[in-house]
């Protein structure tokens, strides 16, 4: 197989991420929870939003970083999403300067889901019919 053929396998979303993607990712996370946290985005949505950043996914190129963005709260999720995307140039350049890549990644946000995702599955193991299916299989029950 060509080397061409492996760069484009790790590009699809079911492939396992390298660790220089996780490292990369991670130092991106933290240089935009910086940027964040210090109100340096000059946004009278973002200045009035606490926003978390729980996640960047990169690409296997590290060309393309995806951020995952969480306001606190999970309220004005939209709101927030599209004042990050009116300030992803500067926001862009931020990471350039800070983080020691040699290019810099095009960055695009979304929400993140797995706070919604965590909550759906508690609200469903404190049903009624679970809590009767789980007391049913206790170990202290015979077989």
């Amino acid at each position: 197989m060509s080397r061409d053929h492996h760069r484009e396998s790790g590009r699809d979303s079911g492939s396992v991420p390298t660790q220089r993607a996780l490292r990369a990712g991670e130092v991106i996370r933290h240089a935009i929870a910086e940027i964040l946290a210090r109100g340096e985005v000059h946004d009278p949505v973002i200045e009035g939003h606490l926003i978390t950043v729980p996640e960047v996914r990169m690409t296997a190129d590290l060309k393309l970083a995806t951020i995952y963005v969480m306001p606190l709260g999970g309220r004005d999720t939209d709101i927030v999403l599209a004042a990050l995307e009116r300030n992803k140039k500067f926001l862009r350049g931020e990471v350039a300067r800070r983080v020691n890549l040699k290019f810099a990644p095009d960055v695009r946000f979304r929400v993140d889901e797995r706070f919604d995702e965590a909550e759906r599955i508690e609200k469903l193991l404190r049903t009624p019919a679970v809590q009767r299916d789980l007391a049913t299989d206790s170990p202290d029950s015979e077989e």
